[in-house]
């Protein structure tokens, strides 16, 4: 029953209304000062110039992704706030999120306080640049990082050029991210494997045990390869959605509408969902 289901969800998906959408993409290329910047992270500083200097307007409230690149959306959106005086309200999405905002000085607030955002930037670790579809989670706050893009009228996807992909799950093979509650891992994760799921719990580092979310539940970190046909990512999502105990997942299915991707000698690949004449 459980593959009929997943079956049908694929069918339901590839008459999506996303198929209404192109995407248009353009080459930027950023004069920028990388002075100290390391090697690895001149593509995530350039990205986070482009899309914060293009999006980031004074009155908004403003979403803050999680995770190394937006390390750099958030040095540069409180450099314009100072340069500019800029009035911004920033909504995290997770602990780190929070304090990122805290240390630049800027206005912190809460989704439950500001449920209706003009824009959310965040970074992704794998960017399928065809459909701008994404898997998130590589640092455990997907499920957060999901609610706020939802909410927000523009979501800003930020990464180095290495997160490109023409399929997704064929650059990122830790697996696809799945929060799920914790006495549910066990029986979730057999009913992944009937889909030819891989993988298992994501063990933390520097405790014993799991990992634990911001949110209090465990994360399932399970690869199924490429994602096509049946196991294409709008079918996939619903399908792990739908089982009891999962939370949400990392794939983040037709909510980007642009994407920034950095590379190292400060060009800037931009990605724009448009629709279909």
């Amino acid at each position: 029953r459980f593959m009929q289901v997943a079956r049908a969800l694929a069918r339901m998906a590839s008459s999506s209304p996303l198929h209404k959408y192109a995407i248009q993409r353009n080459t930027l290329k950023l004069d920028l000062d990388f002075a100290s910047v390391p090697e690895l992270d001149k593509g995530k500083l350039a990205a986070c110039r482009a899309a914060v200097d293009k999006h980031i307007k004074d009155g908004q409230v403003v979403g803050i992704g999680s995770g190394s690149t937006i390390v750099y959306a958030v040095k540069r959106i409180a450099e314009r706030v100072k340069q500019e005086g800029l009035r911004l309200t920033c909504v995290p999405t997770s602990f780190q999120a929070r304090e990122l905002i805290r240390d630049a000085g800027l206005t912190l607030s809460d989704i439950s306080l500001h449920a209706e955002l003009d824009v959310d930037i965040d970074g992704a670790d794998e960017v399928d640049v065809n459909t701008l579809d994404c898997i998130k989670g590589g640092g455990g706050c997907h499920v957060q990082e999901k609610i706020v893009a939802f909410n927000a009228k523009t979501f800003v996807l930020v990464a180095d050029t290495s997160k490109i992909s023409d399929c997704l799950g064929t650059r990122w093979t830790r697996g696809v991210p799945i929060e799920v509650v914790p006495m549910a891992h066990a029986a979730v994760q057999r009913r992944l494997a009937v889909l030819g799921g891989k993988g298992g719990l994501r063990m933390a580092k520097a405790k014993a045990g799991p990992v634990v979310s911001d949110n209090g539940n465990f994360i399932l970190d399970i690869h199924f390869g490429a994602l096509t046909g049946s196991l294409a990512p709008a079918a996939l999502e619903q399908t792990i959605r739908m089982l009891p105990g999962v939370v949400d997942c990392g794939l983040f299915v037709g909510m980007a509408s642009e994407a920034f991707l950095g590379a190292a000698d400060g060009s800037v690949e931009h990605f724009a969902r448009v629709a279909r004449e």
